[in-house]
């Protein structure tokens, strides 16, 4: 493994048939002001994460978990997407479906951006679903703000409430199916901004690993958790890196 600053080492070249996967967390969204969940005392913006990003802090007061995501909408709606999120949107109008951005954050930044390929697998912060999970009802954009219990609205199928279109802890993410095939098949794995401490994105880059084939690359301001695994960890901020991290 090469751990270096990321204007010591040279852009990657994609070949005109290679495939790029790119995982995305706190980190890049962090460089346009979205706040991250953890932190050194274990609170999210004042809250225990099991209270308001968990089943169970759910079902014991839904008020205080919705009164949170409107707070965070409230917050998304002042950023603005960074240069790494457009890069990362020009990178996909070069690469078109040879690139697989995958991320973990919520927030709309990648979409801002211009980037129209975007798997969020731990859900979409102005999405919300029914809680009833046998309900037909499809995920919905939603950018209301609900700061009450009796403000939470329902579902027109069910009359069950309406909960964040987010991956909880104790959760599944979303279409890790398909975001196995990807990770299968790619000849560059990249990952940006992602502290290597969350699964199961963590274990990404060694699904890549076990592949054999693709190149493992890191970029963010420190070390990951999971550094090891990878070939090169270029070390800088997302928004100097990445807008000079390709050559196609």
């Amino acid at each position: 493994m090469v751990v270096v600053t990321y204007d010591k080492l040279p852009p990657l070249t994609i070949g005109p048939h290679e495939r790029v996967f790119v995982l995305t967390g706190a980190g890049i969204s962090a460089e346009s002001g979205i706040s991250t969940f953890r932190d050194k005392d274990g609170l999210w913006e004042r809250h225990r994460i099991e209270d308001v990003a968990s089943p169970g802090g759910w079902h014991a007061d839904a008020g205080v978990v919705w009164r949170f995501y409107s707070e965070r909408r409230a917050q998304a709606e002042t950023v603005l997407p960074n240069a790494a999120h457009v890069a990362l949107a020009e990178l996909e109008q070069r690469l078109e479906n040879r690139l697989f951005l995958c991320t973990q954050n919520v927030d709309p930044l990648h979409e801002r951006a211009g980037s129209r390929r975007v798997l969020h697998m731990h859900g979409e912060l102005f999405k919300t679903r029914c809680e009833n999970a046998y309900c037909s009802t499809s995920p919905r954009e939603d950018h209301g703000v609900y700061m009450t219990k009796e403000e939470i609205p329902r579902c027109g199928e069910c009359d069950a409430r309406l909960r964040p279109h987010i991956c909880w802890f104790g959760e599944m993410p979303f279409d890790m199916d398909r975001i196995a095939r990807e990770l299968a098949r790619c000849d560059w794995f990249i990952t940006i901004g992602s502290s290597g401490a969350v699964y199961p994105a963590a274990g990404f880059v060694e699904e890549v690993r076990s592949h054999g084939r693709a190149r493992k690359i890191y970029v963010g301001p420190e070390r990951p958790d999971n550094a090891a695994h990878f070939d090169e960890c270029r070390l800088g901020r997302a928004g100097e890196v990445v807008p000079v991290l390709f050559s196609v």
